[in-house]
């Protein structure tokens, strides 16, 4: 199995570099590492008093990969999940902050394990987690995947502005899509004419 700062090189690896789309609520992005995460831990990278665009533009690979392991990974308890689940969920934390919590507590949900929809890992979360990777261990992972694949979707839906993420311009899967398939088994995956059928509203 891998190890939590190999996962979180990986990631940084998959950001990316410096980006600042404004159809992206993130703001300045360097390596996945927003810059309002960067305010909320007080990251001044070039020492004038405030954090800004410079600041987000001088964050190192290194730096992102030891901020998404303190901070993305170890605070939020993702370490205490069953370790088949530690490299999707941590990258749905860096993508979509609790929201990856919340997709995973809904899943466990809608399995039968009882536990509160709120975007926070306790130890209720944490057993139900557990147990249901007890019961379904060869499932547990292409589950929260296609969870996650379908909260993809859900924004997509509801936000035009999003779409470029989930569907490339010549309409094939996009980045977000591709991203949460890269976790599930590929039998899984969608074909194009499923993806397609999918985003058929979206027009």
């Amino acid at each position: 199995m891998q190890t939590v700062r190999e996962i979180a090189k990986e990631i940084v690896a998959r950001e990316g570099g410096y980006v600042n789309d404004p159809d992206d609520p993130g703001g300045a992005t360097n390596f996945g590492v927003t810059i309002h995460t960067m305010r909320r831990l007080g990251l001044d990278l070039d020492g004038d008093g405030d954090v800004d665009v410079r600041d987000v533009k001088r964050l190192t690979q290194a730096q992102a990969t030891d901020i998404f392991v303190t901070h993305y990974f170890e605070r939020p308890l993702i370490a205490e999940l069953p370790q088949t689940l530690h490299a999707t969920v941590f990258d749905m934390y860096v993508n979509a902050g609790g929201n990856a919590i919340k997709i995973l507590q809904r899943l466990l949900t809608q399995m039968g394990f009882a536990c509160v929809v709120d975007g926070a890992l306790g130890p209720q979360s944490i057993a139900a987690a557990r147990a249901a990777h007890e019961a379904a261990p060869d499932h547990l992972v292409d589950a929260y995947g296609i969870a996650r694949r379908n909260y993809y979707f859900r924004i997509g839906d509801r936000r035009p502005a999003s779409r470029k993420y989930a569907r490339t311009r010549a309409g094939r899967k996009g980045g977000w899509i591709k991203r949460a398939e890269e976790f599930i088994t590929p039998r899984y995956h969608m074909s194009p004419a499923q993806f397609q059928e999918r985003v058929a509203s979206w027009g």
